[in-house]
């Protein structure tokens, strides 16, 4: 089995495997969820598992026939415990062990996920994540790279603003981009990629953020790319030239000789 690896995410492609616990994520992510999954590759196999006599998942059906999702059914087989991470789990790893899969992506915000994606990376296939912002920081940090859902329906929700939401969603934007955290860790990415002149390739600095911190995406910032991110915090030298070598390059700012003293 092999692991793919790529800078950015136009870039990737691959053979998926699509697993949702649809006890805990709803029909409305999924537009949104298989369209983030194209970056990646193509889902081959699309299964949503849950107890399909129970009135709470009903609004899952036509999204099930719009898009060919696979409905597995579990019952819970007594109350309070859950049935449907078992059967998951159970089907993950059978899916591995064909050997057909590049990477899996494993949609709930269980933290009864992290041992089933650390597993799965075990066997140096890729795990993409995807769940709330309340989801458990094991599931989280087990996964290459983990999506919050509201960042999936993020650019419609942008779509359908007003004027006056769309300017305050932008300075809100300007404002996260000076995340002192945020700075650290690119900072960080640059040093640690960068070649004797101090430029970094942004795929390269993008992915050694990423394996520090699976959750980071410039989204969460309210940039839809990583170049608009790293160009709002002002602290980086641009390059897209590309005359020097292909894609984007940075370059940390010089601080200011009358800042230094």
């Amino acid at each position: 089995m092999r692991k793919i690896v790529h800078d950015e995410p136009g870039d990737r492609a691959g053979t998926l495997a699509l697993i949702i616990d649809g006890d805990n994520a709803t029909p409305k992510i999924v537009t949104g969820l298989l369209a983030e999954i194209a970056n990646y590759g193509t889902a081959s196999v699309k299964r949503v598992y849950g107890d399909w006599t129970k009135p709470n998942l009903n609004g899952w059906k036509e999204c099930l026939l719009e898009h060919s999702i696979q409905p597995v059914q579990q019952f819970a087989y007594t109350t309070g415990k859950n049935a449907t991470d078992g059967a998951m789990i159970i089907d993950a790893m059978d899916l591995l062990y064909t050997g057909r899969f590049d990477g899996f992506c494993i949609v709930s915000s269980d933290s009864d996920f992290a041992r089933l994606a650390a597993r799965i990376r075990e066997q140096g296939v890729t795990v993409y994540g995807f769940g709330e912002r309340k989801t458990p920081r094991p599931f989280i940090t087990a996964c290459d790279k983990f999506v919050y859902f509201d960042v999936l329906n993020a650019l419609g929700d942008e779509a359908a603003a007003t004027p006056a939401a769309q300017e305050a969603a932008k300075a809100t934007a300007k404002k996260n981009a000076t995340d002192k955290v945020l700075l650290a860790l690119l900072r960080t990415a640059v040093a640690a990629v960068s070649d004797e002149t101090g430029w970094a390739n942004l795929g390269a600095v993008g992915s050694h953020v990423a394996k520090q911190s699976p959750e980071f995406d410039s989204r969460n910032y309210g940039f839809a790319r990583l170049s608009e991110l790293v160009e709002a915090t002002g602290k980086f030298e641009i390059d897209r030239s590309g005359k020097t070598q292909k894609g984007v390059l940075i370059h940390v700012k010089p601080v200011p000789a009358a800042i230094k003293k």
